[in-house]
């Protein structure tokens, strides 16, 4: 292939990467988008997407397990899972959305170069290819490389140390698994390990699980945790694996698997980042309100800019960066970003948390007060409203519940278009849905709760 030139340069095909060059493409800029991996990124090969099917399955496969214990008056013989089968799903549908990603890019003229890159100075990067290189110089470069799984020193990641990429590529069932780290990735898979009949135990250095989000949000987890029968060890830490044992400073853990999730890295090492002598955050790029880099000409959008790290963040980003480009008038200006765990049950939070800002105020509902929850069995949790006292303002949304991630789009647009209380409170909500409860938090602010 002979050396390239475009507009637009893309390093990274993940969520940030591929929806800055469809919108790029969308906007007439003459685009490349280079990655040595299949399109999507970590989220939707080996992330978010792939995590979500195994959680699918592990709940299908608990709910039928369990179906004889409850008051439904249905019983079940005892369910098998065939997790190879499980896996080939996952990868089905894994490949169905590489498809779609690689269209929607060839749809919008952006050209994608598989390869692995390396910048050689501000405007010229060059891939390397089934050992060929090419050039590729742009007049705008987007670094969208993402983030890969923080290895420890004593527990390096191969053979029965398992990353959450070779976690949801087993194709067999420990017996056994030690999670080390009670972050949002170790708890949503040392769930779905637990519900499919696996002996978890969760390592967490910190006093809590969860403990980036506040006690109240993490208490009904926990119940769930330890009603599946999930061993949580508290401020544990982690020194060495031997013998089909975890061993920790609190002791040996058994554990056929160990997983660790301790947190993610940028990944800008290997492509040149530190030769352009960018300005930066602690690991991460620096970037100003356009997610332009301390270099003219080169940005820097998703995990590779520090928290959150979420690919919804970075698909805002990409599409914001892609439009400043073409010569819009654009700026990060978001004034909130939902985060989601994918725990039982699950956690959602937005905006301000209680106490965060001065002069604010927090209501809530519980689930089992809410008609839906009750006839899910589902009535653990809450929805929680933080709400400025002067005028009303709701900043903030949290909620934890089962399935209360479909919600999150509702919490955002009423931060986003500032709506108030009453606002929110004189919003016809369907009933029964567990829905309901938001509005139910508002009214119980403004103190006529009808359902409390």
């Amino acid at each position: 292939m002979p050396d390239l030139k475009c507009k637009l340069l893309i390093i990274g095909a993940g969520p940030g990467g591929y929806v800055c060059a469809i919108r790029a493409g969308q906007l007439g800029l003459d685009t490349i988008i280079v990655d040595e991996s299949a399109p999507g990124g970590t989220c939707l090969n080996v992330g978010c997407i792939p995590s979500k099917a195994l959680i699918h399955a592990a709940e299908e496969f608990h709910r039928i397990a369990t179906a004889g214990q409850g008051p439904l008056g249905i019983s079940a013989a005892a369910p098998e899972i065939d997790l190879a089968r499980t896996v080939a799903w996952k990868d089905g549908i894994v490949s169905r959305l590489n498809s779609g990603v690689s269209g929607l890019m060839k749809k919008a003229g952006a050209r994608f170069v598989a390869g692995r890159a390396r910048f050689l100075d501000g405007k010229t990067v060059a891939v390397t290819q089934a050992g060929e290189e090419i050039q590729i110089r742009a007049e705008q470069i987007v670094i969208a490389s993402g983030s890969a799984p923080v290895e420890l020193p004593f527990l390096p990641f191969g053979g029965d140390i398992l990353s959450s990429t070779d976690a949801l590529a087993l194709t067999k069932l420990p017996q056994s698994l030690a999670v080390v780290g009670g972050g949002y990735i170790g708890l949503e898979l040392g769930t779905a390990f637990a519900k499919l009949g696996v002996k978890v135990t969760v390592v967490e250095a910190e006093g809590r699980i969860l403990p980036t989000y506040d006690r109240a949000l993490t208490a009904p987890v926990a119940k769930r945790l330890e009603a599946l029968g999930v061993t949580v060890m508290t401020g544990a830490k982690a020194e060495a694996f031997a013998g089909g044992q975890l061993h920790t400073d609190q002791g040996a853990v058994e554990a056929e698997k160990v997983l660790v999730t301790v947190g993610r890295r940028p990944r800008t090492q290997g492509i040149g980042v530190e030769e352009l002598a960018l300005t930066l955050d602690g690991p991460f790029v620096r970037i100003d309100q356009h997610c332009q880099s301390s270099m003219r000409g080169i940005y820097a959008i998703g995990d590779v800019t520090g928290e959150p790290m979420l690919a919804h963040r970075a698909m805002a980003q990409g599409e914001m960066v892609a439009e400043h480009v073409a010569g819009h008038a654009v700026e990060w200006d978001k004034r909130a970003i939902p985060a989601v765990c994918f725990t039982d049950p699950e956690i959602v939070t937005c905006g301000a948390l209680p106490g965060e800002v001065e002069g604010t105020k927090s209501s809530e509902f519980p689930l089992m007060a809410n008609g839906r929850a009750m006839t899910c069995e589902r009535e653990e949790g809450f929805i929680r409203v933080v709400w400025r006292e002067s005028d009303h303002a709701v900043l903030g949304i949290q909620a934890v519940g089962a399935q209360v991630s479909e919600m999150s789009a509702a919490f955002t647009l009423a931060i986003e278009m500032g709506c108030c209380l009453e606002d929110i409170g004189a919003t016809i909500h369907a009933h029964p849905t567990q829905s309901e409860g938001l509005q139910e938090a508002c009214l119980r602010a403004l103190g006529h709760a009808l359902h409390i």
